[in-house]
């Protein structure tokens, strides 16, 4: 159990903070107000970088600040606001248009007419248009505003090039389980927060920790709703329980979130980790993902990283999205367990998108040529005049229902494509492969 005496380190330096009002939510009162306030992006904030010259004034470069909620976005658009007297106006993309931004940027020109310059934040710029994104290319190129942006989605993809290319990207990282536990001892300990007033065991301290998944602003809001529950002073698990209903999960699905956990998902089943597809699978449900399009990524990965290893992985991946279609959620999440499972513990093989794609290098290069005569249709008045099915072997009336026959064009006779691993039904397949290629090419 701790109480004030162990809260981290308190602000140094710089100009006496505004009051805080103390009716505001607990993570309001408790945002960082110096840079030795910040927890957890100690990469961004080493001496003399880019981002600490910019917070303490020395530089003049535009910001993107990228990463997860409540790692500081919006701390540190304040205090590079605060820093040299400049003027902060905020927008946020939900609500902001073309019309804001163009009547910031007249204010500032004006303000920068008088030596005073202007920081314009940009909460969720990942949600402004591609015409708002352009307004605002002049005014940052030409140093009229000062632009700090905010987004929880990869700039990269969010963000046009020209303003990319005008800003310094900043990821922000999720706090880790220490930089957590520090930011709720200092809201326990600090004047602005409970000093002292309740204490906090460190069996509850660690479930918060779980609870926030690195978000330094919801482990407040738990904070503050088990500290608003107890009677005695004290919060212990059982109140951090009986205050919370359900952790959020930290997924976007139009951002990279999206994306990284959907390649996180493939790339466990191809890895056989059953039990990591099944985190990936479970975090993509809870967190409202389309069950539809989970089906079609398995139904993609059967072919392509399973294939003739098992080929009862297409069937029981096209079974479970046939059952997505006709169940839906909540009940069609047991079907995609099943395949999930399936899948991963399957025998995997590459062979047939590496066939797939090795002919269709061959075709794209020019490696075509001509259908073979006896495999040209056949069946149309003229065409044995052609030579067209003149020749053709019927495979059936063999012994072993396979002749030696031409079947490729001239130019690829001989071209192996499929290339059979030694995993699962592919084991057998190897021999037989082989053995049907001997048939056909005579070599046997």
């Amino acid at each position: 159990m701790f109480a004030a005496g162990d809260a981290g380190p308190g602000a140094r330096g710089g100009s006496v903070p505004p009051p805080v009002d103390p009716s505001a939510p607990l993570a309001v009162r408790m945002r960082p107000r110096t840079l030795d306030e910040v927890v957890g992006q100690e990469h961004l904030l080493r001496p003399n970088s880019p981002l600490r010259r910019l917070v303490e004034g020395r530089g003049g470069s535009s910001v993107i600040l990228y990463g997860p909620p409540g790692t500081g976005k919006t701390t540190l658009a304040n205090l590079v606001a605060s820093s040299s007297g400049r003027h902060f106006v905020a927008l946020s993309a939900l609500s902001a248009g073309v019309k804001d931004v163009r009547a910031v940027i007249e204010d500032a020109r004006t303000r920068q007419i008088h030596g005073q310059r202007t920081v314009l934040f940009i909460d969720e710029v990942h949600r402004f248009s591609k015409s708002q994104q352009d307004a605002l290319l002049a005014a940052v190129e030409n140093g009229i505003v000062l632009l700090v942006a905010a987004t929880t989605e990869n700039p990269h993809f969010s963000v046009i090039a020209p303003l990319l290319s005008r800003s310094l990207i900043a990821e922000l990282h999720g706090l880790d389980e220490s930089g957590v536990a520090a930011v709720i001892r200092r809201a326990v300990a600090d004047d602005r927060g409970y000093a002292g007033a309740v204490e906090v065991t460190d069996d509850a301290v660690e479930d918060i920790v779980r609870l926030s998944g690195g978000d330094a602003r919801r482990s407040l809001t738990i904070l503050e709703a088990a500290a608003g529950a107890v009677e005695d002073g004290v919060v212990t698990p059982e109140i951090v329980e009986l205050s919370l209903d359900a952790a959020p999960v930290r997924y976007d699905r139009d951002g990279d979130q999206h994306y990284d956990v959907t390649s996180a998902f493939i790339k466990s089943i191809r890895g056989s980790d059953v039990d990591a597809a099944l985190h990936y699978l479970a975090r993509m449900l809870v967190a409202g993902e389309d069950p539809r399009f989970i089906a079609r990524r398995l139904v993609v990965h059967a072919s392509e990283d399973i294939g003739m290893a098992d080929p009862t992985a297409l069937l029981a991946a096209s079974a479970a999205a046939e059952i997505v279609q006709k169940v839906g959620l909540p009940e069609c999440r047991l079907a995609l367990a099943q395949a999930t499972i399936h899948l991963a513990t399957a025998p995997k093989s590459n062979a047939v998108i590496s066939a797939i794609d090795a002919a269709m290098a061959d075709v794209r290069a020019g490696g075509v040529g001509e259908v073979p005569r006896h495999l040209r249709d056949g069946h149309y008045a003229g065409a044995k005049g052609l030579g067209n099915g003149v020749g053709y072997k019927y495979a059936h009336e063999a012994s072993a229902g396979v002749v030696r026959h031409q079947y490729a064009p001239d130019e690829l006779v001989g071209q192996d494509y499929y290339s059979p691993s030694g995993h699962g039904h592919e084991r057998e397949l190897g021999s037989r492969v082989a053995k049907l290629r001997g048939i056909i090419r005579g070599s046997r």
